[in-house]
């Protein structure tokens, strides 16, 4: 079962974006959830916390990063 991604959720991009300079793996925050859930717009930061760049993607490009164990659905 697929997780919901909320607001202020860490993720991290599934797919290269070379238009914008981010590759997969890259971390970002999901700053806003548009369409009803259907995209979100996601902020890439550096370690100082400047954003460099903010992406609308779709939820099948990012993958929503765990820092805790899953338990098993």
């Amino acid at each position: 079962m697929k997780e919901k991604i909320k607001l202020l959720d860490v993720v991290a991009l599934t797919v290269d974006l070379p238009e914008y300079n981010l590759w997969r793996g890259q971390v970002g925050t999901v700053v806003e959830i548009l369409a009803n859930g259907q995209a979100y717009e996601v902020e890439f930061s550096d370690r100082e916390g400047r954003t460099y760049e903010s992406v609308g993607l779709r939820p099948e490009q990012i993958m929503l990063l765990h820092y805790e164990p899953i338990e098993n659905a």
